[in-house]
């Protein structure tokens, strides 16, 4: 990694640890499902606007097509079980929970990429990295409620959902496709199934204000139509493993501002697992 490189993922990880108490304040004004689905809608315009202003190709007659609908499916399903989440349970359990993504790729990498094989030390960062989620898991957490248990598990598929789409992308022609054209597949696939979805289950809107539509606002230029147009970016260069391992900031940053914003109680076997993920994932990703 240059140092570029580098400070995008350190700027880009801060933001998605804050993104998921942000998740949670809209979640008071929209239905997760829905309010996911509206942020693809919104922010299809100024992803496809930049797109054309950079003259970066965008089309689905070069054979990306089929790829392309199903990561916007595995976005789907990534982005309606992590939203969900955060309908059950705390921020920083989600964060933790959610951001073991690069335990799941460092494991899958080994079997599809060369280069990207397990060591000693890697091996070691994986079983750390199982603790910790397993400790997270069993343990209860003062303002976590009783349906903890719910929003760990969304959040976990959801982290699933997310590594399948890193691994797409790395492993398959997408990697050749501009970094824009593969998040208007997402946006694109993503709007009318999670709009439909939230149609169906109802209750789309509940109380709205001010403060969530500014908060909104920030999620879909900030970081949806910047924030992942950079990251498909970053992924397209570097080594998958590489690029992953600065995701350790957002766990981090992610109970930082649970803690800040919605006054949650962190406890010491939290702090336990959180060291446990985190230096899992570096020994993964080393």
């Amino acid at each position: 990694m240059d140092a570029l490189a580098a400070s995008i993922l350190i700027t880009f990880n801060i933001i998605l640890g804050l993104n998921q108490a942000l998740v949670k304040v809209v979640n008071a004004g929209f239905s997760p499902v829905f309010q996911a689905g509206l942020r693809s809608i919104c922010a299809i315009v100024p992803v496809l606007a930049f797109a054309l202003l950079m003259r970066r190709r965008v089309s689905i007659t070069d054979g990306s097509l089929p790829l392309g609908l199903l990561n916007g499916l595995l976005f789907s399903i990534e982005f309606s079980l992590l939203f969900l989440a955060l309908d059950y349970t705390t921020v920083a359990r989600v964060s933790l929970l959610f951001y073991t993504m690069p335990f799941w790729v460092g494991l899958a990498a080994h079997f599809l990429f060369p280069g990207e094989r397990l060591t000693v030390a890697r091996s070691a960062g994986l079983l750390l990295a199982l603790g910790g989620v397993a400790l997270v898991l069993t343990e209860e957490g003062v303002s976590a409620g009783e349906q903890a248990w719910i929003g760990d598990l969304l959040a976990l598929a959801a982290a699933l959902a997310w590594g399948s789409i890193a691994l797409l992308t790395r492993g398959t022609r997408l990697s050749e496709v501009t970094p824009e054209m593969n998040l208007l597949y997402q946006l694109g696939v993503s709007a009318v199934v999670l709009t439909v979805a939230a149609a169906l289950l109802g209750d789309m809107v509940r109380e709205p204000t001010s403060t969530i539509y500014a908060v909104f606002a920030f999620q879909v230029i900030v970081v949806v139509a910047i924030g992942f147009s950079v990251w498909f970016w970053i992924l397209s260069i570097y080594p998958v493993s590489n690029m992953a391992s600065f995701s350790l900031l957002a766990p981090v940053c992610g109970v930082f501002f649970g803690a800040l914003i919605f006054d949650e109680v962190i406890s010491a076997t939290f702090i336990a697992a959180l060291a446990l993920v985190v230096s899992g994932i570096v020994l993964v990703n080393r």
